[in-house]
């Protein structure tokens, strides 16, 4: 997925970072409300990651701002405001979530998974995809039983296949799911990560539409 993180102190920042990418997504960090509004305008985001007491305003007016403008992109709150009250108001402007500081990276991960989950239709972590059995989840695949073996940044662009099975995806929504700003991008990534899935999945797994993009073949390999 592509996240917009949206925290003003850095320790912590860095921390859900670092966790968010190791966890197979790119991370946009950023610290005002104001980045935070320009982001959402030039990048589609699959989630928003959105701290409360920011420099220049609270994040409560930015979530409704994103809500009145139509803007559905799911949104987890981070915050160290523990009143049950805070948490209602939260949820009330539109929050999909919300977490307590101090939190255990690993609670986010999940939390993000299964708000990811929701959003994507897929409320159980385990669906097939052709003789492939996915645990969302805990980002596991196996077929027939054998456990296939990804990396993180396979996996991210796993996932941004089956959450559009047999749709075509561009080289630009690819290198989005792999890369947050700024990052330098081989001219070949995206070849080299197909083929690493094809050697795993199946050599036709992924179908090339030349000139075009790529698309996941839903049929049993």
């Amino acid at each position: 997925m592509r996240v917009l993180l949206v925290e003003d102190t850095a320790g912590l920042a860095e921390a859900v970072r670092d966790q968010i990418t190791d966890d197979g997504h790119a991370v946009d960090w950023v610290q005002t409300l104001a980045f935070a509004d320009t982001s959402v305008q030039t990048t589609a985001y699959d989630l928003i990651l959105l701290d409360l007491m920011l420099p220049d305003g609270h994040g409560l007016g930015f979530l409704k701002k994103l809500r009145t403008a139509g803007n559905t992109t799911p949104v987890i709150i981070l915050t160290a405001r523990d009143q049950v009250s805070d948490r209602i108001e939260g949820l009330n402007a539109g929050a999909d979530d919300y977490l307590v500081k101090p939190f255990d990276l690993s609670e986010l991960s999940a939390r993000v998974a299964a708000v990811a989950r929701r959003y994507r239709g897929n409320p159980s972590p385990r669906i097939h995809v052709g003789n492939l059995e996915v645990d969302l989840g805990d980002h596991r695949i196996s077929r027939d039983g054998q456990p296939i073996e990804l990396t993180a940044r396979e996996w991210a662009l796993f996932e941004g296949f089956i959450q559009r099975p047999g749709m075509l995806l561009s080289r630009s929504q690819l290198e989005d799911r792999l890369y947050a700003f700024g990052a330098e991008i081989e001219s070949n990534t995206i070849e080299v990560y197909v083929s690493r899935l094809r050697k795993k999945l199946g050599r036709n797994a992924i179908i090339t539409v030349r000139g075009m993009g790529y698309r996941l073949d839903t049929h049993e390999q």
